[in-house]
């Protein structure tokens, strides 16, 4: 499953943030997939696409990161590809 992550940084500081990635890495548990991320120009929150089958990998992550500095969302998303496959039958024809 893909899950999109919006990550809040504190203060618009990404600064710190950036340096424990740098030092230690992502901190991912085996199994969570990072696959690209995105940052709002003002520094205020990063979107990372990431993929797994265990929510529980999840937390695992949180709480690696845990008094960073960043809060974490995680919504779960489809791509635009198969949700247009589920919603085609439904559009009738076309004019």
């Amino acid at each position: 499953m893909l899950f999109m992550i919006i990550e809040r940084f504190r203060d618009n500081d990404m600064v710190p943030i950036y340096q424990r990635l740098r030092d230690e890495g992502r901190l991912l548990p085996d199994g969570l997939t990072y696959i690209d991320s995105w940052v709002e120009p003002n520094f205020s929150r990063c979107f990372q696409l990431m993929a797994c089958d265990d929510l529980a990998l999840f937390e695992s992550w949180n709480l690696r990161w845990r008094g960073s500095g960043a809060t974490l969302e995680i919504v779960a998303v489809v791509g635009g590809a198969d949700t247009r496959k589920v919603v085609e039958p439904l559009l009738g024809p076309s004019e």
